[in-house]
């Protein structure tokens, strides 16, 4: 193959380029290569072999192994044809350039990796759409994620000028580019009116200049307004400083229901705007939108009846969990929301923390108003002594789990309760199952179950094995699986929790509408429970005496409502036995998938053989 000269080199970006389309590129398809020659077009490239239809074209790093002498346009022409040529799918390829362009600026490009991007960025403004809006982002990308690593202050300062250049250029129609490429450009670099004030150029000039130059900056702003690009706008009039726009661009915003833009645009214009776009958001019943900027921007004095609003009606959903301790500390030790707090308390009934908020906060006033609704009987609360518990144990040691589980594996009837602390933030999720409570007739087991797993995880699973895949021990629970999706979730490495067998869920059984399982005991005990202690610390240790009271009295009370309603509820018409086939129909088992799909099999099977008898009977 004879050489070819190219008209690449002492010549400008623009120039390169229209030297590359008349007279062509020295490239060679070599083993499935595309190569390029990074020592200049005057060497012979390498002996051409033609390419079988299903090999796939990469780039070949080794060209790139040296930058310094290969221009912007030999650089962008080898992207474009590795992507125009390869066979691999367009995304694939695409990505595969995404991770390799970063490692290329490592390789010296000149005059540096920061103005050689910038340059690429004008060759690829004459590609045409969709293919330079796509390199566009590939080589910001990689100019991004490899300032990440290094920086170079002489190549940066250089990149900044040029960028505001290009820009400019954009700007004044010279250059074609997307919009969103361009606020990358300017971020990525980080334009500002000082660079725009350095490419104006001609010192005489120079302020006339940078006047008429602003002048069509801020045409092609509200030009992007007009067609609806609020962001890219709002973020242009920031960058460069520029306050001209009024209230109405504001409405405009919110009427095109771009609250973003609204908002950051507000936020640049200062307090009178923010103020008029809360305004705005009260006049649209979007409260919430109204509170959250009233919190980020300390309008707290300028609305005061809408930050309190918001404030009271959150608290008012922590007071509905009984998360008195979080209600408690997003008041921030504000009196008023404090005393707020106080009095839904007393609305519930829970005299014991009206008592303890007034003691810390040294408030007066509510001791007496609280009185009356403790007394009341619907107030009375299911008292652990009242189930004649024989004992309490907590179990954190080996010993004591094995000596836990010999007296569970000999119980016909268990209530099975876990507690974790909850996790109210948005998307959260709440943490590891902190205890499991197992009770017996007269004893209740409380596992420590973070420390027994972090201990002894191979004796913990085969003990819970014993109680949760024997088939001849019923687990009674409320809203069991829910607690077996968190122990599951919590301890996935664990066989124990993948598998349960004989669970009956009481809440399915009763379908209690209200009150959960404080509002089922009252029904069928008399009394409910007290739920204070429900979203407390359940890591701390040693857990306080009302922490284990509560966890015990949550298992023991399930063993209690189901002897209650065998031998008390059963309608005078249903006979005893048929009163046990109506607990059973509520009892189920859960396995995982592989053993679930072998017992598929099974049964498949079995309905094909006895399908296969119903016929032969049939026939005979």
């Amino acid at each position: 193959m004879g050489k070819r000269k190219s008209k690449c080199e002492g010549t400008d970006v623009l120039g390169a380029l229209k030297a590359l389309s008349s007279d062509g590129l020295d490239v060679a398809v070599f083993n499935g290569y595309l190569l390029v020659s990074s020592m200049g077009s005057e060497e012979k490239v390498g002996e051409i072999q033609k390419e079988k239809a299903h090999q796939t074209w990469t780039i070949c790093l080794h060209a790139f192994s040296d930058l310094s002498c290969v221009s912007p346009v030999v650089f962008v022409y080898l992207l474009k044809e590795y992507y125009v040529r390869g066979t691999l799918k367009a995304t694939l390829k695409f990505r595969a350039l995404q991770k390799q362009v970063p490692q290329l600026l490592h390789n010296n490009p000149q005059p540096g990796p920061a103005t050689f991007i910038v340059q690429c960025l004008y060759v690829l403004s004459l590609f045409g759409s969709p293919c330079a809006e796509g390199f566009s982002h590939l080589v910001i990308s990689a100019i991004r994620r490899f300032q990440t690593v290094k920086t170079i202050p002489a190549d940066s300062s250089e990149a900044k000028d040029l960028a505001a250049q290009l820009f400019l250029d954009v700007v004044s129609g010279y250059v074609i580019h997307e919009d969103r490429i361009v606020t990358k450009l300017l971020e990525v670099f980080d334009v500002r009116l000082e660079n725009i004030e350095n490419a104006t150029g001609g010192s005489e000039m120079k302020y006339h200049s940078l006047d008429v130059t602003m002048a069509r900056i801020e045409r092609y702003i509200f030009e992007l307004a007009k067609s609806q690009s609020y962001m890219i706008a709002v973020t242009l009039l920031e960058r460069f400083n520029i306050h001209k726009s009024d209230q109405s661009f504001l409405v405009r915003m919110l009427q095109e229901k771009q609250f973003k833009a609204a908002e950051q645009w507000a936020t640049f214009m200062g307090k009178t705007m923010l103020c008029v776009l809360v305004r705005n958001y009260l006049d649209m019943k979007m409260r919430k939108d109204a509170y959250g900027v009233i919190k980020r921007n300390n309008l707290r004095q300028e609305f005061p009846d809408v930050y309190y609003m918001c404030r009271k009606r959150s608290l008012k959903k922590q007071a509905e969990k009984g998360c008195w301790d979080i209600a408690e500390a997003k008041t921030n030790n504000d009196r008023q929301l404090v005393e707020y707090v106080v009095y839904l308390a007393m609305e519930a009934g829970y005299s014991e923390k009206v008592d303890e908020l007034c003691e810390r906060y040294s408030l007066k006033g509510f001791t007496k108003a609280a009185e009356p609704k403790a007394t009341p009987s619907h107030g009375r609360y299911l008292h652990l002594k009242e189930l004649i518990l024989e004992d309490i144990i907590w179990v954190e040691e080996v010993a004591g789990l094995l000596s836990a589980t010999s007296h569970i594996v000999g119980c016909k009837v268990v209530g099975i309760d876990c507690e974790w602390n909850p996790n109210y933030e948005k998307d959260g999720n709440p943490d590891k199952v902190s205890i499991m409570q197992v009770a017996s007739e007269k004893t209740v087991f409380i596992f420590d179950m973070i420390k027994l797993f972090e201990d002894a995880p191979h004796t913990f699973n085969s003990c819970l094995k014993c109680l949760f895949h024997s088939p001849s021990i019923l687990k009674l629970g409320y809203n069991l699986q829910c607690d077996m999706m968190q122990l599951a979730h919590s301890y996935g490495e664990l066989e124990c929790f993948k598998h349960y067998e004989m669970a009956l869920d009481i809440q399915n059984v009763f379908k209690e509408p209200r009150g959960g399982l404080s509002g089922l005991t009252k029904k069928i005990l008399g009394a409910g429970l007290n739920k204070e202690s429900r979203n407390s610390n359940w890591e701390q240790r040693p857990l306080s005496q009302n922490q284990l009271e509560y966890a015990a009295l949550d298992a023991a009370v399930l063993i209690h409502i189901f002897r209650q309603v065998c031998s008390r509820f059963q309608p005078a018409s249903v006979k005893e036995g048929h009163a046990k086939i109506e607990w059973k129909s509520y009892i189920v088992s859960h396995m995982d998938n592989s053993k679930r799909s072998k017992n598929t099999a099974k049964r498949r099977s079995r309905k094909k053989v006895e399908a296969g008898t119903d016929m032969s009977s049939q026939s005979m």
